[in-house]
């Protein structure tokens, strides 16, 4: 709560907007440019070069791994991805209407119980469980993708297969294609990190309390889960579908604009011309949709689709689509159901979580804002 000059009111900053809570060297956001910096580095350009374990070492590490680094780094990922049994259990168990993310949330809550260094704060331990938790996230959200289409979860592989190779292994059981795999690597990439947003913010929240990472990472599930957040990503993807064809996409989205309605996937709170990683994964998914149409029985419908709405949208009213608008056509075409996305877009987001975690740790202070009181005063019970 800041105090306004002329007045001496209280000024409140509905939703936190502009407001700088903490210092970090993890992530910086520029929405007019547009930019996106990690640790420094343009997201373009990350995506282009590096892969999800370089991108998870740099965020976790602070700096670009050397080849000898980032082999150790990828073997100990790989050596991480197997579940306690009994977290395996909690998956099969979940009713079968319960809400994924939240069956997520409850599974890195026992995760949390299994690690008997689950208290620990110090540097090595906080990397440690930062490692276990990159590593083991893509077997949770495999497991749940089989699980839910009524088939058993697949082992992960050694170190044969790299992050994103035996993520999609794990959901379809076989080594995805390299152009797929590229596509996967490189929208995880892209999600991996992303500034103070509702969940990165919640993270640093519960750390500041000086409580332990598993209830950090756990409170950036429950915030990534809504709708205005992660969520997103499943709205872009039902609204491909419920458009269904390239023909039915422009009158869809006029439709839409002369109801009032939001269309999923386009805009973004703080980016103001653009999202920059739109348009590298838009990239990728015209690749993966090449890719498709060359092989026996691919299908490119779904990112025809979404370049029809694209299209019409900036005909109409100029607006670019954010990252959710490509990824959703990616992660669908690769297996991942309509109601799992968001828990894709945490397996990836779970690296720059831990980052702000072990940032906000090092120089801590508890995050404790006031609130401008808006009710009667001076009430008496006699």
């Amino acid at each position: 709560m800041t105090v306004d000059k002329d007045s001496a009111e209280p000024v409140v900053h509905h939703g936190l907007e502009g407001v700088l809570a903490f210092e970090s060297e993890v992530a910086y956001i520029d929405g007019h440019a547009p930019e996106l910096l990690i640790r420094g580095y343009d997201i373009a350009d990350l995506a282009h070069h590096f892969g999800y374990e370089q991108m998870a070492y740099l965020l976790l590490c602070g700096r670009v791994p050397s080849a000898d680094e980032l082999a150790g780094f990828q073997a100990e990922l790989a050596d991480l991805r197997v579940l306690p049994e009994p977290v395996l259990d909690l998956l099969r168990s979940a009713p079968e209407n319960a809400h994924p993310m939240a069956v997520l949330r409850t599974a890195v809550s026992l995760l949390g119980v299994f690690d008997p260094n689950a208290d620990a704060i110090d540097p090595d331990s906080l990397l440690a469980a930062a490692k276990s938790l990159t590593a083991k996230f893509p077997t949770l959200v495999a497991a749940q993708t089989r699980l839910q289409a009524g088939r058993e979860p697949v082992a992960p592989e050694g170190a044969a297969l790299g992050h994103a190779a035996n993520y999609l292994y794990m959901v379809d059981g076989t080594a995805p294609p390299e152009p797929l795999r590229r596509a996967f690597d490189a929208a995880l990439v892209l999600y991996a990190e992303h500034e103070t947003n509702a969940s990165t913010f919640a993270c640093r929240v519960v750390v500041g309390t000086m409580s332990d990472m598993y209830s950090a990472v756990v409170a950036g599930l429950g915030a990534i889960k809504g709708p205005l957040h992660g969520g997103a990503i499943d709205g872009a993807m039902n609204m491909l579908v419920e458009i269904g064809s390239t023909d039915r996409a422009a009158d869809y989205v006029d439709a839409a604009l002369a109801a009032k309605r939001k269309l999923p996937g386009f805009g973004h709170r703080v980016y103001r011309a653009g999202d920059p990683r739109a348009s590298e994964l838009r990239e990728m998914a015209l690749e993966m949709a090449a890719a498709l149409n060359g092989s026996k029985g691919g299908d490119s419908k779904w990112f025809d689709i979404a370049i029809a709405a694209e299209k019409r949208m900036a005909e109409t009213k100029g607006i670019i689509p954010n990252v959710d608008y490509f990824a959703a056509p990616v992660l669908y075409q690769l297996g991942f159901p309509l109601n799992l996305m968001t828990n894709v877009v945490a397996s990836a987001r779970i690296t720059g979580w831990s980052a702000h975690i072990i940032e906000q740790y090092a120089k801590n202070r508890l995050i404790r804002p006031r609130a401008r009181y808006t009710g009667e005063r001076g009430k008496r019970l006699s």
